[in-house]
């Protein structure tokens, strides 16, 4: 990979590393205000062995402090199930995030068409993904998403401006709700991780709110879809995965796509 940064950010961590260590340890091991931006999806009935005992919300503060002044935390989460009843992750641990100083500058809906289907409620086919930051400085990289205009032809037509386009020549800002192809059995990124999210959805996000090179965490990397998509877009990554299993996987798609040479 071409401008592939290798250089040591920290004395005992290297950027585009596989760490296989309790994410407790290794957040003891990354200073305050050093990363760029966290993009993850915490854990919420994935049977994963581990995580059934986890504190999002005491993560969550942790996880915070890693982030520089002007970063962002970008968390995709779904709704958690509880006898019967739904359970929006996104709004049972946002005020989390206002007691640490950060605002939330989106609330992105993910919609898809295939999943589970409900017998006494509408099927859920949606899920969310919550961009905060502290303060108005944080990236934002509006011409790298624009998408085509409804009407790229339509001309004003009273004056001053009769005649001349009405729409912006470098597109227009996309909207809030994003429909992408979740990924279910035979899909071409699909791996044994049983909540696995698309390439496109990361892909956006960091285009979006993170610059080349930039430093991304995720926290709880699973099917490494972070870790791909930091390599499609030129972004330095540092992740840790506890389960072997799972990060031989991870391991494996990372090096099929370092050696796809049609993405440099």
């Amino acid at each position: 990979m071409q401008n592939w940064k290798e250089d040591s950010i920290w004395y005992e961590l290297s950027l585009n590393t596989i760490y296989n260590m309790d994410c407790i340890e290794w957040m003891k091991l990354i200073p305050d205000g050093s990363i760029d931006a966290i993009i993850t999806s915490p854990p919420y009935n994935i049977w994963k062995e581990y995580n059934e005992d986890i504190d999002i919300g005491n993560f969550i503060r942790k996880w915070v402090k890693k982030i520089k002044k002007d970063g962002i935390f970008i968390r995709q989460v779904g709704n958690r199930i509880e006898k019967w009843f739904i359970e929006p992750i996104d709004i049972s641990t946002h005020s989390i995030f206002k007691e640490e100083w950060f605002s939330l500058v989106n609330r992105i809906v993910w919609s898809f068409w295939h999943g589970l289907h409900a017998k006494k409620r509408l099927s859920g086919r949606y899920e969310v993904v919550c961009i905060y930051t502290r303060n108005n400085n944080y990236t934002f990289n509006l011409d790298d998403i624009r998408i085509p205009q409804k009407y790229p032809n339509k001309r004003h037509y009273k004056w001053p401006k009769k005649w001349q386009l009405s729409g912006n020549p470098l597109w227009k800002n996309p909207w809030d709700v994003w429909d992408i192809s979740n990924i279910k059995n035979n899909h071409p990124e699909k791996t044994s991780h049983p909540c696995q999210f698309p390439e496109q959805l990361i892909n956006k996000l960091l285009l979006w709110f993170t610059n080349e090179w930039d430093i991304i965490l995720d926290p709880f990397i699973w099917s490494w879809t972070t870790a791909i998509a930091c390599i499609n877009t030129n972004r330095n990554f540092i992740w840790f995965e506890l389960d072997e299993w799972y990060r031989n996987i991870a391991t494996k798609r990372i090096q099929d796509r370092l050696s796809d040479n049609t993405l440099f």
